[in-house]
């Protein structure tokens, strides 16, 4: 244990400078040991660790372990680490609490960290925590949960500096040296009911002689302000163009309900494209590494379940041209590249809709000249690798026939692709439904069909 220790102190571990490669490291560390040596090293390792950094870890452990080093967390630091886990790890924890520690927890809990655990509590922690909170608290729950989770004002920082337009420049200062938030650039003003009214700059606040002026007077004009009910990447966006560290959330009254951070605007872009990405897989971010078995096996069983289905599609259209497969042996060593080709080009379209459609800027107006200019990019490179792999193929089976057929399959394939690229996420779209989540299983679908169909179909015509 000790010589575990020396070389703990020895690699000179700084978890909190580069968390990828030294989580990587102390994961090893730990999953060497068991038992006391673990909780050993893992108390050494709390002495200078983060919060993300110990949630990290945590989700690092399987299950039983990971329960194990949770007790060993401090009291005061556990709100900070559950709220940097995600969703199913934080989960389980709370599930495995006796309920005195859980009640202690909820009692440190802030309405805005409630709101965020609320998104995957189940009803009856959710009311518990509640019941842990004071009514102001409660309040402040209720008038952030009237927001969905697709729109900024259930997120919004709720710790700001806000004053009454009338307070001298005197109180701005003494607010901003006695209150530290973080990206904390303006003082927002607003009147007895909290309407928003105009952003005052630290900068000004700070840089005015007369102490006596009032806030009023330095209002300023370029402020932007974001409406609660913006999805949360209209507002990051907001708040990148407006090269500002924090921005005004207001709801539909014009009642200044929060603040939107930079801070948080690169979190929220972070987890929505890494939603994205594990969407395409039909998993979602918050997903456990050591989810329980049967738990992690349900889930992807139906995304499973979906893909042999259209696997099923596919190979009902291979089966329809048993016939000329039975004579062309060749057919089948080149159906894969028809595929392949088909399936590429239109994931690259698929790509690029679901960016835009997320950045909002692809409306009814300009989608029909987006498919154009994806079928016009979809014929060339259609022709040009056509015409590449038709030559290929003809002379490697010494068959010109065979090489007119696959040009022909690719070309038309890609074209296709590049439109089913472009439609699909807009039909998902008009069905509420995620395109990053099912665009791609239908894309392929499409791909493959349509690729196998023609290619088959002219081998038929040509060759029976």
């Amino acid at each position: 244990m000790n010589d575990l220790k020396n070389e703990l102190n020895s690699d000179e571990i700084d978890l909190n400078s580069s968390p990828q490669a030294d989580v990587s490291q102390v994961v090893l560390q730990l999953t060497e040991v068991e038992g006391e040596e673990q909780a050993e090293v893992f108390s050494e390792i709390l002495i200078d660790a983060e919060p993300g950094t110990i949630a990290l870890l945590l989700e690092s452990l399987p299950l039983d372990e990971r329960y194990e080093r949770w007790q060993q967390v401090d009291v005061e630091e556990r709100v900070d680490v559950l709220n940097l886990m995600r969703a199913d790890p934080r989960l389980g924890i709370l599930k495995k609490m006796p309920d005195e520690e859980l009640d202690l927890l909820f009692s440190q809990l802030s309405p805005e960290d409630l709101i965020e655990w609320s998104d995957s509590l189940p009803d009856n922690i959710t009311d518990r925590a509640l019941a842990q909170m004071g009514e102001r608290q409660r309040k402040h729950f209720e008038l952030y949960d009237q927001y969905t989770e697709n729109e900024i004002g259930r997120y919004a920082d709720h710790q700001m500096l806000a004053l009454n337009p009338t307070s001298t420049v005197a109180q701005g200062q003494r607010f901003f040296r006695r209150i530290d938030l973080d990206c904390n650039d303006h003082l927002f003003l607003v009147d007895n009911n909290d309407k928003y009214l105009g952003t005052v700059r630290r900068y000004d606040v700070f840089k005015t002689a007369d102490t006596n002026t009032i806030l009023q007077s330095l209002k300023w004009d370029d402020s932007r302000v974001i409406s609660a009910d913006s999805s949360l990447i209209e507002a990051a966006e907001a708040i990148e163009h407006s090269r500002e560290l924090e921005l005004p959330v207001v709801d539909e009254e014009g009642i200044l309900i929060g603040r939107m951070t930079l801070r948080t605007a690169t979190a929220l872009v972070r987890e929505h494209y890494e939603a994205q990405l594990m969407a395409t897989a039909g998993m979602d971010e918050h997903d456990d590494l050591f989810a329980p078995i049967v738990v992690g096996a349900k889930r992807r069983a139906v995304w499973l379940g979906i893909n042999l289905l259209t696997a099923f599609l596919a190979s009902a259209t291979i089966g329809m041209f048993e016939n000329v497969l039975s004579q062309v042996v060749a057919l089948a060593v080149l159906m894969p590249i028809v595929a392949s080709m088909g399936g590429i080009a239109g994931s690259q379209s698929l790509t690029l809709m679901i960016r835009g459609m997320a950045m909002g800027q692809i409306t009814a107006g300009n989608v029909m000249s987006l498919m154009k200019n994806e079928l016009g990019i979809g014929a060339l490179n259609g022709t040009l690798w056509a015409i590449v792999i038709g030559i290929i193929a003809g002379w490697w089976f010494g068959d010109n026939v065979m090489g007119i057929v696959i040009a022909c399959a690719i070309l038309i394939n890609m074209a296709v692709a590049a439109i089913a690229g472009v439609m699909v996420p807009m039909v998902l779209q008009r069905f509420n439904q995620d395109a990053a989540l099912s665009g791609s299983v239908i894309l392929t679908t499409v791909t493959d069909v349509v690729g196998f169909f023609t290619f088959l179909g002219l081998a038929s015509i040509l060759y029976l």
